[in-house]
């Protein structure tokens, strides 16, 4: 949709650019990296972290675990990928 507004002059190149990225879907996290972006980025417990997220302990620890097979997904993902490119402050709200 937005490309073809993009198409017929009713929005920028700009904002078609912004909206591609926002929609981009977040990439696949292994739990090394969820440990990482965890502990290096959000310098956090856990069970804080769990909080911040909106999930529980028991779930960072199943991403965290490579024996478990979990990985976040959807929106639990897209949060990640925020605290990795502008940290957890971007959450703090």
């Amino acid at each position: 949709m937005a490309s073809l507004l993009s198409k017929h002059g009713v929005l920028s190149v700009q904002d078609l650019g912004q909206i591609k990225t926002l929609c981009s879907p977040p990439p696949v996290y292994t739990p090394e990296r969820v440990a990482q972006i965890r502990t290096k980025k959000a310098k956090m417990s856990q069970t804080v972290f769990a909080g911040f997220l909106n999930v529980r302990p028991s779930t960072v620890q199943k991403w965290e675990s490579p024996a478990s097979g979990k990985h976040p997904g959807g929106a639990a993902a897209k949060l990640l990928q925020i605290i990795e490119k502008k940290g957890i402050e971007a959450l703090a709200v």
